[in-house]
């Protein structure tokens, strides 16, 4: 996920010029593909061939080999109801799967995402094995519990069906509006109050249903549940798993997921059933829509889609051009992506969200849609800032503005690409986003900007590197923020999405390039390739991109480790970065305002709006 704390809008206001222009690329409105055909008739059960289709023939077979037998993956089988203005959903959800591990099965955790804050999705009528069963709360409020009972030894079969019901909350004020960029006034998560951003929530046109599917968590070595939503970072993560999904909304809505589209079906009462189904993800995100467009490409036998509401049609299609030229780039280098459909959807983020990712498909921000369009709003409803950007302004020049649009739209292209990252960290290449959040968050971010380097150049990488990694970090710095360790629980950032953002979204991915500056740019891309190969559908730890490039460059293995060590364990920030004053932090922007020299005017109203921007 990427966000913007507080400090963003000052970021935008004295970044660099604008990157160069990529080159136009012209999507093409079309309507949903017809399924690909089935797999020949052979032992893989009918339900498990139509998963299938959602993998690339040529994937299968690598699937298998890093998960076993595509017939033993967990599967789900989803069957969801949606009445957009009431605000509900309900069906039933069975999953089932191969009891694995030296021990017996003897309890099973479901896990609810929505419910992180209250209970906003109950469960009943748990069957196991087809006998009727208790659920039990969880260690958690986002878990509940079902015995095994008796145990299931190991390789064998489990199945448990749960009737599904919720009731959405409406998505926060703002969050459709340029306020949805919300963390500018402080940051979001905890500090927010928007501590799933959005994930679950509903607006007249947008209902957006993540989590509502209840999925089992993998658990550690001692059979216990990995950690659930800490109220900011992501979510949470599953094994991979085949899902049959069936979701039926009224008529002129439409409902997107991960996976395969199978048709759509009118009902008799006027309603439309749409079914997906999905091979080997860790995740599956519903979310449904009213009067939506959509545009679509193809990368490399990916279909690429992007679904946005009528008034943002050109910025919807300029997400799918940003979309489809980082899939493009990131599949030359990091190898192929598995799935066949990839989805983007227009969204009511708020709390300082720019993206959410998900296998398959991605969220992003409706605020960010809308930003360039009219880049002055974001100064609206601001306490006390209208005379200070006035007079900013005034001391700048009128350009300003035209410059912060242009950053706006960098920074659209960039979370794009962050989010299309994702799909391989940790989409494809599993790891464990709240207790690792450093780990997925720092390889998407550092892929974005590779990404940028690809498509635009070098000078355009640096200049963006600059302004979304070091400024954050020098910003948080002004703003009274503390270095420190990057490597730790999202739970454990007590300083909420402005600590979390500077550390784990600027700091932390600068490893990555001072780890490609001493191995050299050969062996770096070769161990990043041999990571993203080595733990496809299975999941890497902290060390083990650090142990690839070792391998790689095994005469730096030791240097390699001490940089790891510096960047993510210890506080070496101002070191690195530059410190916590508007020196440095003008220092640092050597593409922006770095060699500009401000009159006493202009740096005294910069040093007033600092404070503002925090919320302070």
């Amino acid at each position: 996920m990427r966000t913007f704390p507080g400090w963003w809008l000052l970021c935008v206001l004295v970044a660099g010029p604008a990157a160069a222009a990529p080159p136009r690329a012209t999507p093409v409105t079309t309507p949903a593909p017809a399924p690909a055909s089935v797999m020949g008739a052979g032992s893989v059960a009918p339900e498990v061939q139509l998963c299938l289709q959602h993998l690339k023939p040529s994937e299968r077979d690598r699937a298998a080999r890093a998960l076993g037998p595509l017939e033993s993956v967990p599967r789900y089988r989803v069957q969801l109801e949606v009445e957009p203005k009431e605000r509900r959903v309900w069906g039933k959800v069975q999953v089932e799967l191969v009891a694995k591990g030296p021990a017996p099965l003897t309890e099973l955790y479901l896990r609810l995402t929505p419910n992180a804050r209250s209970r906003q999705v109950t469960l009943s009528g748990a069957k196991l094995n087809g006998r009727a069963v208790t659920l039990e709360p969880g260690p958690e409020p986002t878990l509940l519990r079902v015995a095994v009972a008796p145990p299931v030894a190991p390789g064998g079969a489990v199945s448990l069906e749960v009737a599904v019901k919720g009731t959405v909350p409406r998505a926060a004020p703002g969050a459709e509006s340029l306020a949805g960029l919300g963390g500018l006034m402080g940051g979001g998560g905890k500090q927010g109050g928007a501590e799933d951003h959005g994930a679950f929530s509903a607006t007249a046109d947008v209902v957006s249903l993540v989590g509502v599917v209840p999925q089992v968590p993998p658990v550690d070595g001692q059979g216990r549940p990995w950690a659930g939503p800490q109220g900011q970072g992501d979510l949470a993560l599953y094994e991979p798993a085949h899902v049959l999904a069936t979701l039926t909304v009224p008529a002129g809505w439409a409902a997107h997921a991960t996976g395969t589209p199978l048709g759509e079906v009118p009902e008799r009462d006027g309603r439309v059933r749409y079914s997906f189904a999905a091979a080997a993800v860790r995740d599956f995100p519903v979310l449904v829509t009213r009067g939506y467009q959509s545009a679509t490409a193809t990368v490399n036998a990916v279909t690429v889609e992007s679904h946005f509401a009528p008034q943002d049609a050109a910025v919807g299609k300029r997400v799918l051009k940003y979309a489809s030229q980082a899939l493009a780039e990131f599949e030359k280098r990091l190898g192929p992506l598995p799935y066949t459909h990839f989805r983007v959807v227009q969204a009511p983020l708020s709390g300082g969200a720019g993206g959410m990712e998900f296998p398959g498909l991605v969220t992003v921000a409706t605020s960010l849609y809308r930003a360039k369009g009219d880049s002055s709003q974001l100064l609206a409803g601001m306490p006390g800032m209208d005379e200070a950007m006035q007079a900013f302004l005034g001391a700048q020049g009128a350009g300003l503005m035209a410059q912060l649009g242009d950053s706006l739209e960098r920074t659209l292209e960039f979370t794009v690409a962050h989010e299309v990252a994702h799909q391989y960290f940790a989409g494809l290449v599993g790891s464990d986003p709240i207790r690792d959040p450093v780990v997925d968050e720092s390889l998407a971010q550092y892929a974005a900007l590779l990404y940028i380097e690809w498509a635009h150049g070098p000078q355009a990488a640096e200049s963006l590197k600059q302004e979304a990694l070091v400024m954050p970090y020098q910003l948080f710095r002004m703003s009274g923020g503390k270095d420190g360790r990057a490597d730790r629980p999202a739970g454990d950032f007590q300083g909420g999405e402005m600590e979390y953002g500077a550390l784990v979204y600027g700091k932390a991915p600068l490893l990555h390039h001072a780890s490609r500056k001493l191995v050299g740019d050969e062996a770096f891309f070769k161990a990043l390739r041999a990571y993203v190969d080595t733990y496809r559908f299975k999941w890497a730890c902290r060390t083990c991109f650090t142990q690839e490039l070792a391998k790689a460059s095994p005469v730096n293995a030791k240097a390699l480790g001490a940089l790891r060590t510096r960047w993510w364990e210890e506080a070496h920030g101002d070191e690195d970065l530059g410190g916590g004053d508007l020196k440095g932090l003008m220092d640092a922007m050597g593409g922006g305002l770095g060699d500009v020299k401000l009159d006493a005017q202009t740096q005294q109203l910069l040093e007033e709006l600092i404070p503002q921007l925090m919320g302070q």
